[in-house]
């Protein structure tokens, strides 16, 4: 079996080549890849020793934490199929993701304990002795770091196929109940060799991980160090505080980190004192999830100096579609790329399966070897996702003369004003760029007389002092044709901006909430 088409198998190879490498980091622990591979050795076999087969799902529960790290790795060599659960999610959404997947082991955050300890009664799968806790010791749980170390440092002897199944993932659920999509161990290792190549990482690089590690993104990114031998320093996902990235970046010698435009908004509004950091170990920066400004991406530029800034777009089932680089961020904004490295070509197709002409909006499809298996139990959504094997996540895009591609919009988000079509992404780029504006999401409410009504809801950036309906209409008016405008402009702070646990507005979950409720 070759051992590259599986994490957990060059885990095992790199504890060999690269013995005195720090491989897992946090603000208290660091363990080398021999320690990690001991460590995982010894989960892989406490696992197994509950029960667990090869095949069996076990769910966890986590914030960001050297755990987690270890239970992915853990799985990998074992053949036992993991199941990140966002921590964000309520009792109700928990157990239905636990149900679904069938899952038969749940490792658990100490504070998430009475989440679980409410549903358990629901849980249709799991023993009372296969709950896990990491943290404190809590009742009716094992003890993580006790339960490990009654176990040996020895490999598993188990035959993973690469073709087997690693990570059970589920979607956020924006047009529904989430769905869990099906991924093998070689579309990831696909992603980490690819990943290198694109993005020029080696052995020597220092990733900051502050995604959060139940979402695609991180399992991505964080487990390309992993593979090339590297150091991942993993942070929690819900305490992002600018002056806290910046202190670990000049600390730790920080060389990569992945960040959503939210993130980075936040570190370009940092204090005056921040910007004294010492941040010139950043050798490259990504960012997905939303397309970012000019003037973004030349105050990142100016903060970072030095820095390759590269955009990607992609999705949890198709992984990385395309790659905006460095060279290209100031001449193509807007644009996500080019196919990234071993993607097939991408095609743009309307809605009777034909290739739409260049600049024409269609819907965006893509295959390669990063793609998924399929939603579990969905088959017939995972038909509908698909076109004689090319697969859509619902994206309309156009590709310009130059073959750079540009997402417009979701499909599901498209707003009809007036027998007229708007997507949102257009205004919100416009609105976006206003100095007082922090981030903007844009919806169509219900309107007699339109059908839908173009709706604002705006961030501030100093909320002391926010622009005012007036002022924002009035910036959009020579930008944008009028029945783009918005014909009401909301304040709204960051808490009550609906997100998925990767950061991505919601904007389905903002019209259900204030959908007929505004005065």
């Amino acid at each position: 079996m070759a051992s590259w088409l599986n994490l957990g198998q060059v885990l095992k190879v790199n504890a060999k080549k690269f013995p005195h490498t720090i491989a897992l980091k946090d603000k208290d622990r660091k363990f080398t890849y021999p320690e990690v591979n001991r460590r995982v050795n010894k989960l892989a076999h406490s696992l197994l020793a509950l029960g667990l087969d090869k095949g069996d799902k076990v769910a966890v529960l986590l914030e960001n934490c050297i755990e987690i790290v270890e239970v992915y790795l853990a799985t990998a060599k074992t053949g036992i199929v993991i199941v990140p659960v966002n921590f964000r999610l309520v009792g109700s959404e928990v157990a239905y993701i636990v149900n679904n997947s069938d899952a038969q082991a749940f490792i658990v955050h100490d504070e998430f304990t009475p989440t679980v300890d409410a549903i358990k009664p629901k849980l249709k799968n799991i023993d009372a002795d296969r709950y896990i806790v990491v943290g404190k010791e809590i009742d009716g749980y094992r003890e993580y770091e006790a339960f490990i170390q009654a176990y040996p440092e020895s490999e598993p002897e188990i035959m993973v196929d690469p073709r087997d199944t690693w990570i059970l993932i589920y979607t956020s659920g924006t047009t529904g109940k989430p769905k869990g999509v099906v991924r093998s161990h070689e579309s990831h290792i696909a992603f980490y060799l690819i990943n290198a190549v694109d993005f020029g990482f080696n052995e020597h690089d220092v990733c900051l991980n502050v995604m959060p590690l139940c979402h695609i993104n991180s399992t991505f990114f964080t487990f390309t160090f992993t593979y090339i031998g590297g150091t991942a320093y993993i942070h929690p996902a819900r305490s992002f505080r600018a002056e806290e990235i910046l202190e670990i970046i000049e600390r730790e010698k920080i060389t990569f980190i992945s960040l959503i435009p939210t993130h980075y908004n936040l570190i370009l509004n940092v204090p005056e004192v921040a910007e004294k950091r010492d941040v010139s170990s950043i050798r490259k920066l990504l960012c997905s999830s939303a397309p970012v400004r000019k003037d973004m991406k030349l105050a990142i530029m100016d903060f970072f100096p030095g820095v390759e800034l590269y955009e990607a777009y992609g999705s949890t089932e198709a992984g990385i579609v395309t790659v905006l680089k460095p060279e290209d961020q100031l001449r193509k904004l807007g644009s996500i790329g080019f196919e990234s490295l071993g993607t097939d070509l991408v095609k743009i197709l309307d809605e009777d399966g034909n290739e739409v002409k260049v600049g024409e909006i269609g819907e965006l499809f893509s295959r390669g070897p990063m793609l998924f298996d399929e939603y579990y139990k969905m088959p017939e959504k995972t038909s509908a996702s698909f076109r004689e094997g090319w697969f859509s996540a619902g994206d309309m895009a156009r590709r310009d003369e130059d073959g750079f591609f540009e997402i417009v919009d979701r499909k599901d988000n498209l707003i009809i004003t007036g027998g007229e079509h708007v997507y949102p992404s257009e205004v919100e780029k416009v609105i976006g760029s206003h100095p007082s504006v922090l981030d903007v999401a844009i919806i169509g409410l219900s309107d007699e007389k339109w059908g839908e009504s173009v709706t604002a809801f705006i961030i501030p950036k100093d909320p002391n002092n926010p622009p005012d309906e007036k002022e924002i209409i009035s910036f959009c008016r020579d930008k944008i044709t009028g029945y783009k405008r918005p014909k009401e402009v909301h304040l709204i702070s960051q808490e009550e901006m609906p997100r998925t646990g990767s950061g991505k507005i919601l904007h389905r979950a903002l019209r259900m909430r204030y959908e007929g409720r505004l005065e």
